[in-house]
């Protein structure tokens, strides 16, 4: 009885084929990258980089990567000055920021504050007045009234010696 069936060992067959076929395609893709990058296409990187597209800087980036692999004084000093600044170079998120950028965020601050001030004045001048309760009057009437009621004897306003100021926490309603 085959335990294989035919479409299984047909699969097989055509991967034991393909194999080594990649195998010797990326080995020549790895020996054909390990010669030096030219120096045109090296040459004032800083300034080109920017520019190149998401394709060519891939690509660029990738051949450097694969040289510095090997050993590095095989690598020249184009190369290697090239690798450092697309590493570690101002651009991308390690860009500098625009001119005027600073004076843009406090101008922008100074405004949402402004505005949030303008807000707040606007509302509370349509504000209704303060309940009665919140005078210093009213407040005092209550400490008397909790006084006379014995309110919270243990720690409270009708304990022993009590020395604080109760309910009392506004200003004088009296103009």
């Amino acid at each position: 009885m085959l335990r294989t069936t035919p479409s299984a060992a047909l699969r097989n067959a055509v991967a034991r084929a393909v194999a080594p076929q990649k195998t010797v395609v990326s080995l020549g893709c790895r020996a054909a990258s390990t010669h030096a990058i030219s120096n045109p296409t090296l040459a004032n990187i800083e300034k080109r980089w920017e520019g190149l597209p998401m394709q060519e800087q891939a690509e660029l980036w990738m051949a450097l990567r694969d040289r510095m692999k090997e050993s590095w004084a095989e690598m020249t000093v184009q190369e290697k000055k090239a690798a450092y600044w697309i590493a570690f170079g101002p651009h991308g998120p390690r860009s500098l920021p625009p001119a005027g950028e600073g004076k843009k965020v406090a101008l922008y601050t100074a405004v949402g504050v402004g505005l949030s001030f303008v807000i707040f004045a606007a509302l509370r001048s349509f504000a209704k007045p303060p309940p009665s309760t919140m005078t210093k009057e009213w407040q005092e009437e209550t400490n008397e009234y909790l006084k006379a009621q014995n309110s919270d004897p243990l720690t409270g306003i009708s304990s022993e010696g009590y020395e604080g100021k109760g309910h009392v926490q506004s200003p004088s309603g009296k103009p």
